[in-house]
């Protein structure tokens, strides 16, 4: 099945490598083209893509917003966020707007096409650095030390996990600290066939549309601590 991708950038030199970058490929077409956060929402509701590969700074619109409203309706295309501009607020706001990965531009070509792929699959593709640095955020935003005590909001109630077993909130603490599937099966001593259901299971009863999702839930339900931080790596699904 080919992936039909629309490429949303205000610069046409970009979108041009791109549209040529995806040409070479079998499995992948572009779909349309958009230079403003406007053009690629209406552009994702009239071609349907499966991908959205989205920037963030752009006139009028910018992409987390069109990325919140992208993915807002019923089975939305994945958006990919492949900006230059890779601050913590852009991190956090994209993938809380929806989006499914954060790439930065000077990543290898290949490793575009991949999480075009990824994302096309269902689940999420993040560059590497960044897991790291949304555990920094959710460790900051979560702990008690964060902020000093006059200025300490009061605490917010963690998420409860209900239905979720024992082994499954394992699984998801392991994926909250960015574990890929092969990981959390080696630290578990289980199969990446197992590691992957659990998984699948986890986004079932969390009614999580995908691996980033899944993170941010362990966040908020208190399962990754500080520690954790050092040990995030880039999310494949894999």
């Amino acid at each position: 099945m080919t992936i039909r991708v629309v490429l949303a950038d205000d610069q046409p030199l970009v979108r041009t490598g791109l549209r040529v970058l995806i040409a070479d490929t079998d499995d992948i077409e572009v779909s349309g083209e958009a230079a403003t956060g406007a053009q690629a929402v209406q552009l994702a509701r009239d071609t349907r893509p499966d991908v959205v590969l989205m920037d963030i700074r752009m006139p009028g619109m910018d992409g987390i917003e069109a990325t919140r409203l992208i993915t807002a309706g019923g089975e939305p295309p994945r958006v990919v966020i492949l900006t230059t501009f890779d601050t913590d607020d852009y991190v956090y706001g994209a993938l809380r707007a929806g989006a499914s990965g954060f790439l930065v531009k000077d990543m290898a070509l290949d490793d575009i096409l991949a999480a075009i792929r990824v994302a096309a699959a269902g689940d999420a593709l993040i560059a590497p650095g960044v897991t790291r640095r949304l555990i920094a955020h959710f460790t900051g935003m979560l702990s008690p030390a964060a902020k000093p005590p006059a200025s300490r909001a009061p605490a917010q109630p963690r998420r409860l996990l209900d239905g979720v077993t024992e082994r499954e909130r394992e699984v998801l603490t392991l994926v909250g600290r960015g574990m890929s599937n092969k990981e959390i099966a080696d630290c578990l001593s289980i199969s990446a066939a197992t590691a992957k259901a659990h998984v699948a299971r986890l986004l079932t009863k969390l009614a999580a549309r995908d691996r980033v999702q899944l993170v941010i839930t362990a966040y908020e339900a208190g399962l990754v601590s500080q520690s954790a931080q050092d040990s995030g790596t880039q999310s494949d699904g894999e």
